[in-house]
């Protein structure tokens, strides 16, 4: 895909939402999402064995506010708000997930499920939101 396909697709607050990428293409739509003068948090979740570790590294990423409960009804909350942190769009980038993703497949679950929500509720706003989740390219055809 070309930057200006890849600037275009970013764009569009009705594709938005969560997937899975090929980690090649990673750098590619970091640069397109900056490009159009979107917030960009990498969240690393390399070592993370738990959803409060998860949460913690959200948090950190994100810049929550004081008040962030750390918990799943607290996370939605600051991702469907960002009021400190105005962009026109958000693109979060979940970096070494798969380790946490095999161990807490439910959590998992529940975060995906979280991010597709803030994901449409921007795009109700007319706000692109996307979450990205690298993988190599021999893992995505598992990707269910």
């Amino acid at each position: 895909m070309s930057a200006l396909e890849l600037g275009s697709l970013l764009s569009d607050p009705a594709q938005s939402g969560a997937y899975f990428i090929d980690i090649r293409d990673r750098e590619a739509l970091e640069e397109a999402a900056l490009g159009l003068d979107f917030a960009v948090a990498v969240i690393d979740c390399a070592g993370c064995s738990d959803k409060d570790e998860i949460l913690e590294r959200f948090a950190q990423a994100l810049r929550f506010p004081d008040w962030f409960g750390a918990n799943w009804d607290a996370l939605e909350d600051c991702l469907g708000d960002l009021s400190w942190w105005p962009a026109k769009g958000y693109v979060l980038v979940l970096d070494h997930i798969a380790a946490w993703r095999g161990a807490e497949p439910e959590a998992f679950a529940i975060l995906l499920e979280i991010l597709n929500d803030a994901a449409a509720s921007w795009a109700e706003a007319d706000v692109p939101f996307w979450a990205v989740i690298p993988m190599s390219a021999e893992s995505l055809p598992d990707v269910q």
